[in-house]
């Protein structure tokens, strides 16, 4: 079991290349895959500012990862939000802070080339 942050999202379903050689090997390997509902808001901010160019639309993306049976999304809860603000952490990205949250409440590794993350939840690896 894997948490997946934003960019490990994009880049295993649309340029694998840029994913580490042990990013790639944990992916292929897990037996469930977490995305955080909130990497899907961030895809769609930075397709919609034009800071992401992706070969499909982010309802086809979300289509697509919904259809692979070991991938689960999940949702920002209450829990979640609550987790995110109790934090003791700095960073101020609310999507950043939310995966991490997100890991901590599934106890499970995350797989991140975001050195604040990697710096912050120890459970990170690229």
């Amino acid at each position: 079991m894997i948490l997946l942050d934003t960019s490990a999202v994009v880049y295993a379903t649309v340029d694998s290349a840029k994913l580490s050689v042990r990013a790639m090997q944990a992916i292929e390997q897990a037996d469930q895959i977490f995305i955080s509902s909130i990497s899907i808001w961030e895809i769609g901010l930075k397709v919609n500012q034009r800071k992401l160019i992706l070969p499909l639309s982010v309802q086809e993306l979300v289509t697509r990862l919904k259809e692979i049976k070991r991938v689960a999304i999940v949702p920002v809860t209450e829990i979640t939000w609550l987790k995110n603000v109790d934090l003791e952490w700095s960073h101020k990205d609310p999507a950043d802070r939310t995966i991490v949250a997100t890991a901590l409440l599934l106890s499970c590794p995350l797989v991140s080339n975001d050195s604040r993350i990697q710096q912050f939840y120890p459970q990170t690896f690229w």
